[in-house]
């Protein structure tokens, strides 16, 4: 496919066909030890120091949490954590991407963005925690549960977008999906449905290479998971995903085209997951040493700190402040954590439905009864 300038279409499809298509190569302004090659790459300009800097400021912060609530599972105090290292640039770039009133649709790994967000992270850990399928108000939030089954968020999210249309607001959502996720039957349905109501949802696809263990060459015969998006007649785009200019750039360009009305917008960025895909699982059994040693060299935030260093934007006092802030919040988070959860089993049964089926309300008073049978210590 002969192409003449980065993002540009090829010349012999059909103009609105070729609109439709991603960068043959995935987009990057900066490589990988934080040189600007240009100041744009097709459509895509380099985001301000500014908002450069906070994104920065934000992978520093969600990367020490992130560490801290994998070290929180070895303690006993998470059941299971799905760490987020190595991603920190998809996260923070989508969520920076979006405003207060917009929706975001999480994933069961999507922590770092959730405390980008701005939700308390002790909220945002209950589900991992398991103490509760939710610990923050999504309303007030704006932001969904996170979702552990796979693809069943983005159905959600393209409905939650159509319905801020019918109602006349300009606000979008953020469904965020991995790669093996994107095999899934609700993938196609949600983009189906988006594309032919003009729902204005931003799929964000963190392509990691690996589906727990089933490597991206078994999942997918694409090009890349950015074309799957033409089919449904949806305006796609690949991106480097451990360049966090590109990716803010990007997600800035998906968020502008669905909240001016022209529907659902597919992006995948090719990152990497560096740790295991959970605390349970053992990644050596199913990929090399050297090939985490390979993406290690790509790392978001020093490839961003190396930019912003050059600039003089960031400097060691700075750095060295951050990371005292980090450390900071990793304590809080510690010493929360730490303290046992009050727990009321009858709680089990809330918000389950609007109104309690007469089922529910029989489960319910059996489960009171035992426990006032044992002397009510729960």
């Amino acid at each position: 496919m002969e192409t003449t300038v980065a993002g540009a279409p090829p010349t012999d499809l059909p103009t609105d066909v070729a609109a439709l298509l991603p960068s043959p190569v995935p987009v990057q302004l900066l490589d990988a030890h934080g040189a600007a090659g240009r100041e744009s790459h097709g459509d895509y300009a380099m985001p301000s120091d500014e908002r450069l800097l906070e994104v920065w400021r934000r992978m520093v912060l969600g990367r020490r949490l992130d560490i801290q609530c994998t070290a929180l599972t070895k303690q006993g105090r998470l059941a299971v954590y799905p760490s987020s290292r190595g991603q920190e640039a998809c996260q923070v770039g989508a969520v920076l991407g979006i405003t207060e009133r917009d929706w975001m649709f999480p994933t069961y790994r999507e922590s770092v963005a959730l405390f980008t967000r701005g939700i308390d992270p002790v909220e945002a850990l209950s589900l991992l925690r398991g103490d509760a399928h939710c610990g923050y108000d999504p309303t007030a939030h704006k932001t969904a549960p996170q979702c552990t089954p796979l693809s069943t968020q983005l159905v959600h999210a393209a409905g939650a977008a159509y319905g801020e249309r019918r109602r006349g607001s300009d606000a979008v959502a953020m469904a965020f999906i991995g790669d093996g996720a994107t095999s899934e039957g609700d993938f196609h349905e949600a983009l189906n449905f988006a594309a032919v109501f003009r729902a204005p949802v931003i799929f964000f696809v963190q392509n990691n290479k690996y589906a727990i263990s089933v490597p991206l060459a078994k999942q997918s015969k694409a090009p890349s998971l950015a074309y799957k998006g033409i089919g449904y007649g949806i305006r796609s785009e690949q991106v480097d995903g451990n360049d966090p200019a590109a990716v803010l750039a990007v997600v800035d360009a998906a968020v502008e085209h669905a909240r001016a009305g022209h529907g659902p917008f597919l992006v995948e960025a090719h990152t990497y997951r560096l740790d295991a895909h959970t605390n349970a699982d053992d990644a050596t059994r199913y990929r090399q040493a050297d090939e985490v040693t390979e993406w290690l060299a790509k790392d978001p935030i020093a490839r961003l700190q190396a930019y912003l260093e050059g600039r003089g934007v960031v400097d060691q006092a700075l750095v060295e402040e951050t990371d005292a802030e980090g450390e900071r919040l990793a304590t809080d988070l510690r010493d929360r954590m730490n303290v046992d959860p009050v727990v009321d089993p009858a709680t089990l049964f809330d918000h389950v439905y609007a109104e309690p089926t007469p089922q529910l309300r029989e489960q319910r008073a059996m489960v009171l009864d035992e426990l006032a049978a044992e002397g009510g210590d729960h």
